[in-house]
């Protein structure tokens, strides 16, 4: 009997460590704070609950909290990895461990109501090497693999959680050249399935009609038309045009991920409040879309006033988003603005709560050897819901494991 007040003791220490474990404060950071507060040097950062509660010089340490000094190093929001399939795809070239696309599932062929998040696997290989990188969020999108409309996705915070999807889903569809064969192999039959598939979202099924959609694609269909966001992956200026007169007759939130000619019609961009997620490493013309590629895409976009972020480093190499950056930021587009598209962009694009640092945000946060768009710096340490995360991923345990100890000696006897 006497085991009971023991346990309930143990207990309540536990719990009590748990609790202090959420507390952390940085010290000394340089503070990167994607506001109009800009950069605040020699700053203290508090952090608990998982939130963000005081930024400030000389911040009193709270009982039980852990300290980090960042010794002045930046300190950033953790950075966007782009649209991925992490946690949906781990061998591409093996067929079974790839969940980032339909290809047929029957007649109609158009599946809006696909989602790739019941596939989503938080303890993919993947996503160690991507966060220890300073990536904490990514977008998974759906594969538009048996019609141009690939089905539905949403962000998702890189702390390996079951719970860690966040915002809204997110309709995917393919156009240009790339999609054309999945629609009869005319670019112009694109648009009219997809004016197709929206007559069929706003009236019910009749017999004998061939349709597009199913019933649940249809009631699909209709909701991201009325108060959705849909992602269109696209490269040529002409058909970004088409992209923003559809989304302005049907009345949805557009967003543009390739963009390769998006400087083309930065303007009309602009005007329409789309943003565009590109790729600045972009720029020869290795198909008809991109004739129109170079490299200072992301600095003529920005200049005009569209809000941009990057997307392009894919899922395998998604952690070199960074180097994405810095090409931008070495091509004209500014290095706040560089980052701001790595950060509070992406944040505000997908109506996510971080990609800022002050009083009240998320707690996901990274600490930086230096500049975090110089590739020979990296992250020293990744917070996310104010929790320190692991540096360790399935890459780091085989350096460690095969790295040469000694050279000078014989092969046998290396470590």
């Amino acid at each position: 009997m006497k085991r009971f007040p023991v346990l309930i003791a143990a207990a309540l220490l536990c719990c009590q460590q748990l609790a202090a474990a959420q507390t952390l404060l940085i010290r000394d950071a340089r503070v990167h704070t994607m506001t109009a507060a800009g950069v605040q040097a020699e700053q203290d950062v508090l952090l608990r609950d998982g939130r963000i509660e005081a930024i400030g010089r000389g911040l009193e340490t709270p009982a039980g909290a852990e300290v980090i000094d960042a010794a002045g190093r930046p300190l950033t929001p953790a950075l966007f990895a782009g649209i991925t399939a992490l946690g949906l795809n781990e061998v591409n070239m093996v067929s079974s461990s790839v969940d980032s696309g339909v290809t047929q599932t029957g007649s109609p062929e158009m599946r809006p109501e696909f989602s790739v998040i019941p596939a989503y696997n938080p303890h993919s290989s993947l996503i160690p090497v991507t966060r220890i990188e300073g990536f904490g969020f990514s977008v998974l999108g759906a594969l538009a693999s048996g019609s141009i409309i690939g089905g539905q996705g949403q962000a998702v915070r890189l702390d390996g959680g079951y719970d860690s999807l966040v915002g809204e889903p997110l309709l995917f569809v393919a156009l240009g050249e790339g999609a054309a064969e999945l629609a009869g192999g005319s670019r112009a039959a694109q648009w009219m399935l997809l004016e197709q598939a929206v007559g069929e979202s706003r009236s019910a099924p009749r017999a004998g009609d061939s349709n597009l959609l199913t019933r649940e694609g249809r009631a699909v269909m209709k909701e991201f038309l009325r108060n959705g966001t849909i992602v269109f992956s696209v490269n040529r200026a002409s058909d970004i045009l088409q992209v923003l007169q559809f989304a302005e007759r049907h009345g949805f939130k557009a967003v543009i991920e390739g963009g390769a000619e998006a400087w083309i019609v930065a303007a009309e961009l602009a005007a329409a409040e789309v943003p565009v997620l590109l790729d600045p490493l972009l720029n020869l013309p290795y198909n008809f879309d991109l004739l129109g590629a170079r490299m200072d895409n992301a600095a003529l976009l920005q200049a005009a006033g569209v809000t941009i972020s990057f997307s392009g480093a894919g899922t395998h190499h998604a952690r070199k988003q960074r180097q994405l950056a810095g090409v931008a930021a070495a091509n004209g587009l500014d290095q706040d603005a560089a980052l701001a598209a790595l950060t509070i962009n992406p944040a505000r694009i997908f109506g996510l709560p971080g990609g800022r640092i002050e009083v009240g945000a998320p707690a996901d946060l990274v600490i930086w050897s230096g500049d975090p768009l110089e590739v020979s710096e990296f992250a020293d340490q990744v917070i996310l819901g104010g929790k320190l995360q692991s540096m360790e991923s399935r890459q780091t345990r085989l350096r460690d494991r095969y790295l040469v100890r000694d050279p000078k000696l014989p092969r046998a006897y290396l470590h």
